[in-house]
């Protein structure tokens, strides 16, 4: 029987798994091709007959029956099965170290999965790991996992040809814009005309190089300044040093850009430090601008005395139209020993000293206008937030980035693409102090829909109380993110999956929310929940008169997320909506019991449904049931619950050039809704993720504390659902 067709979801990836195995199995298939977008959502072989086969480890199974790969007894494929079921916690984030390990032990005295012979579990577990490149990437060289790494790279050097052909087919039904599955030990080539230099070689067309990079050689920073916390479109940045530091196998420092103690204070610094560690960074060490205080003074000293620097009195706003009309300033042409005097003016913080600012003497008719003579120094009497009132003055980032990054031995410095006009200012101020020159590498800013960015105007929102803080779940910085419900496995992929392309996008957050359900629906537990206004009662006539209670799992499939009562009356609770669905005489399916008749319904003077009555039909099939419906027990150990959704703060997709965001602002971006759940969710730890069934999924903001407490329950969006509290309550 020929296989005619191999399909996947259009919005989903071929299994790696799958191919590997027919490409190992030399058995042919055709080209995965993705299916239509009302298809089925698993992946499928359909036969020559019509007949189909779906599921990836019902596709694996088949091809091991196929290839003797499924065992040689009833004992082994059972053994195998136990692997294939395993499989899928590769690829949850949170778990993907503790697996590591688990099979690192495992394969301690083994060289195969299962007895002494190749199978569809070595292929799955194989698959498992390359698929998560960069991650598993990661793992490979820290050498934490021999055992792991040595059966994985047997099983590529033994059919590293078949293997090879499956990445590359895998990697192509991907899409360019995401990274190509890990390549295994053995395909790493280092640099071309002259490999002795260690230049990173050629790569797949989702990577780029850095210019003139050699392994082990390669110094990147990351240089928050801490006027806020660390938001997504940081993170990018953050995440692609990282990347680009352990691809070459160099080194990573954080730095705090702290040269304006207007903006800065203690607690960003400590709140970036805590992002940083929630995206998993790993740093050689914190370093701070401040740290280089006197010698960026002596450096600016320096050109002054030079004539590259000068400083002047202008006002500012006349400063920014002569800047803009290429138009000298008066004080350009003063000689040195006026300079040094106004500059030690300056330094004192005298009310002539606050008149003035150091400005390099570039060139005023450059086209570039961030080349017209930039500002190096201001006066500011506000004092640091780590060395207090010591300095009167404080050097601009424009300044202090060049000398800072060359002193550090930066080799490479990754700046968003918005620096853009600047990087010539970058070189220029460099060579000007006579240091040695960094390299400069653009990406692409991080843009989402609906999005604020912009830490000042972040800034406004926790200033003017329209957030409740700056990890607010409304907020795109880390923390807020976070909070909504975000794991970090997700935004990290997102980040990776975008590479670091130059190419301006503006993301949608449906990709990342989609990401994220990947992650969390595998693992996360079931509840009950029922919306508390206008909740409709269910009588079941031939119910039980005493209430007893069953245990079952809080996950069908996942077993680790543990056990949960469920009680059983013979009134229960069922939502408004529901009861509004039913007719008399239906047959209905109360999930985690059974089927049950409808007989009488009770309705208002306004034809709304207030009370159902019925019969327990246990015996019924629940699959010819049209209507599935969550209950709860009408007892009063049920939990009072607050679930509350978010929108967008602007109601615009982009801002436009000059537009401002006040004047796109959201009234109505929160929404809660009172709600009982059943009686488990009393053990609800904060930031604990779960699926309210046929709800949707939630993060606990706040546990159980006492019943006239209700717990909080943030809504985490799936990348389906629409987000936008507008398509769903009508404003005041």
């Amino acid at each position: 029987m020929e296989i005619k067709d191999f399909c996947f979801a259009s919005d989903s990836t071929p299994p790696l798994s799958v191919i590997a195995a027919a490409k190992v199995a030399s058995l042919t298939l055709p080209p995965p091709t993705a299916a239509a977008a009302d298809s089925a959502s698993l992946p499928a072989f359909v036969f020559s007959n019509g007949l189909k086969l779906q599921g990836t480890y019902v596709l694996l199974r088949y091809i091991g029956r196929v290839a003797i790969l499924y065992g040689q007894d009833p004992f082994q494929s059972s053994q195998i099965d136990q692997w294939l079921d395993y499989a899928p916690v590769l690829s949850v984030g949170s778990e993907f170290e503790n697996a590591c390990n688990f099979i690192d032990n495992y394969l301690q005295s083994r060289t195969f999965l299962v007895e002494h012979s190749l199978s569809i579990a070595d292929i799955a577990i194989w698959s498992g790991l390359a698929g998560t490149g960069l991650r598993w990437e990661s793992w490979r060289k820290s050498k934490k996992f021999p055992n792991l790494v040595r059966w994985f790279n047997s099983i590529f050097d033994e059919y590293s040809d078949a293997l090879n052909e499956a990445i590359s087919t895998y990697a192509g039904k991907k899409g360019s814009g995401k990274p190509a599955a890990a390549k295994p030990k053995g395909q790493q080539v280092v640099s071309g005309d002259n490999p002795e230099k260690g230049k990173a070689s050629s790569r797949p067309s989702s990577e780029v190089d850095l210019p003139d990079a050699e392994i082990g050689k390669v110094c990147l920073r990351f240089a928050p300044e801490p006027s806020g916390y660390l938001h997504i479109g940081h993170s990018k940045a953050a995440l692609l040093n990282q990347y680009f530091a352990q691809r070459y196998q160099g080194q990573m420092i954080i730095r705090f850009d702290d040269t304006n103690p207007s903006k800065e204070s203690i607690e960003f610094v400590e709140n970036l430090l805590k992002d940083i560690e929630t995206l998993g960074i790993k740093y050689e060490t914190v370093t701070h601008t401040s740290d280089y205080f006197p010698q960026l003074m002596e450096m600016a000293e320096s050109l002054i005395r030079q004539g590259k620097a000068y400083v002047d009195d202008t006002p500012r706003e006349q400063m920014q139209k002569e800047r803009m009309d290429g138009i000298e300033s008066k004080c350009r042409s003063n000689n040195v020993e006026e300079h040094l005097k106004l500059w030690k003016e300056m330094i004192t913080g005298s009310e002539r000293g606050l008149q003035c600012c150091v400005r390099g003497k570039l060139d005023m008719q450059d086209p570039n206008k961030s080349l017209r003579d930039p500002v190096y120094y201001r006066c500011n009497p506000v004092p640091h937030h780590r060395i207090g009132s010591k300095y009167k003055i404080y050097p601009t980032y424009d300044f202090a980035c060049p000398f800072v990054d060359s002193v550090e031995g930066i080799t490479h410095a990754l700046r968003s693409s918005e620096y853009h006009d600047r990087n010539a200012q970058y070189d220029r101020i460099q060579a000007d102090m006579g240091l040695r020159k960094v390299h400069i590498y653009e990406f692409s800013r991080l843009n989402m829909v609906y999005t604020i960015l912009s830490k000042r105007h972040l800034r406004w929102f926790v200033e003017n109380g329209k957030v409740d803080g700056w990890d607010d779940a409304r907020f795109p910085t880390v923390q807020g993110i976070v909070r909504r419900g975000l794991k970090i496995e997700a935004l990290v992929q997102f980040i990776l999956e975008q590479g670091a392309s130059k190419n301006l996008n503006l993301m949608e957050w449906d990709k990342l929310w989609t990401i994220n359900k990947k992650i969390i629906d595998p693992m996360c537990p079931r509840h009950t929940a029922v919306i508390e206004e206008q909740r409709v009662p269910l009588t079941l006539t031939n119910g039980p008169e005493q209430p007893f209670v069953r245990i079952i799992q809080r996950h069908k499939k996942y077993e680790g997320a543990g056990e949960k009562a469920t009680t059983y009356t013979n009134r229960i609770w069922i939502d408004h909506a529901d009861a509004e669905s039913i007719s008399v005489n239906e047959e209905i399916t109360l999930m985690d019991w059974g089927n049950a008749i409808v007989k009488e319904i009770e309705k208002d003077q306004d034809g709304k449904v207030t009370h159902l009555s019925g019969v327990l039909h246990l015996e019924g099939s629940v699959k010819t049931t049209k209507l599935k419906f969550t209950w709860l027990p009408d007892t009063s150990e049920l939990v009072n619950l607050t679930l509350v959704d978010f929108d967008y703060l602007i109601t615009k997709k982009k801002l436009e050039e000059g537009e401002s965001f006040l004047d796109v602002l959201n009234p109505c971006t929160k929404k809660e809704t009172a709600a009982l759940g059943d009686s488990n969710m009393r053990n609800l730890k904060r930031g604990e993720i779960l699926q309210l069934e046929r709800k949707g999924y939630f993060r606990c903001d706040a546990p159980f504390v006492r019943p006239s407490k209700p717990v909080v329950l943030f809504a985490i969006p799936d990348g389906r659902q629409a987000t936008s509290l507008r398509k769903t309550f009508t404003f005041d």
